[in-house]
């Protein structure tokens, strides 16, 4: 792993750049707005044979904008944003793969990316998601947040939030945000989050991310699994 941002352009020599995408929003009471960028440059960093770009590090999240601290791009500017990113680094990279920190992300990157690719750009994209997790700052989101950054973690300040299935949540959530509800801003419970669970998940979604780069074969959506 080499980090990008840190050396000058002669040492640069094209390759897999790995690009970290999250968000500045909030994750109930007790977690960092920078959630979901920490986790995506987390799993990211699984990559050892790759250049690690800087994260881009704000996203889509109006669902969340009933909260202070969220500052959203909204999907349109995003999926721009993406495009012209990779429209720009495709000009020395071989291969671009974006890592997805934050689901409210997924439509602008489905779109940026099969743009990308119809325009002859090896470029994909891999969401950080863990089967079986709940949706938002509940147990899976507080678990890896205590272990990649425990001092950022206010557990005493966790609470239950709304645990109903994020399917049936869906039509709110999208016309009234998550505020709407969860006043707390959590949708699952982060009770019986640890550190160690929060290692096991980080390993296996750095090793579904290594093998998925291996295989490279993006879906219609420009997905790779």
């Amino acid at each position: 792993m080499a980090d990008l941002g840190s050396v000058p352009w002669p040492n640069v020599d094209g390759g897999l750049v790995v690009v970290p995408v999250g968000s500045v929003e909030q994750h109930g009471p007790h977690l960092p707005l920078t959630t979901d960028t920490m986790i995506a440059e987390e799993v990211a960093s699984a990559m050892s044979d790759a250049w690690i770009a800087p994260a881009l590090a704000y996203g889509a999240s109006g669902e969340h904008e009933g909260f202070p601290g969220t500052v959203s791009l909204g999907r349109t500017a995003l999926s721009t944003v993406i495009v012209e990113y990779g429209r720009s680094i495709c000009r020395w990279a071989d291969r671009v793969i974006f890592v997805n920190g934050h689901g409210g992300n997924g439509s602008a990157l489905a779109d940026a990316v099969t743009l990308l690719r119809y325009e002859g750009r090896d470029v994909a994209w891999f969401p950080c998601w863990v089967p079986g997790g709940d949706a938002h700052a509940g147990r899976t989101e507080t678990s890896l947040m205590l272990h990649i950054a425990p001092d950022q973690v206010d557990i005493e300040a966790a609470v239950v939030g709304n645990t109903d299935p994020i399917s049936t949540l869906m039509e709110r959530l999208s016309t009234s945000g998550v505020a709407s509800v969860s006043p707390s801003g959590v949708l699952g419970d982060p009770s019986g989050a640890t550190p160690a669970e929060g290692a096991d998940l980080l390993a296996g979604l750095g090793q579904r991310l290594v093998s998925a780069v291996r295989r490279w074969t993006p879906d219609d959506r420009g997905i790779l699994r």
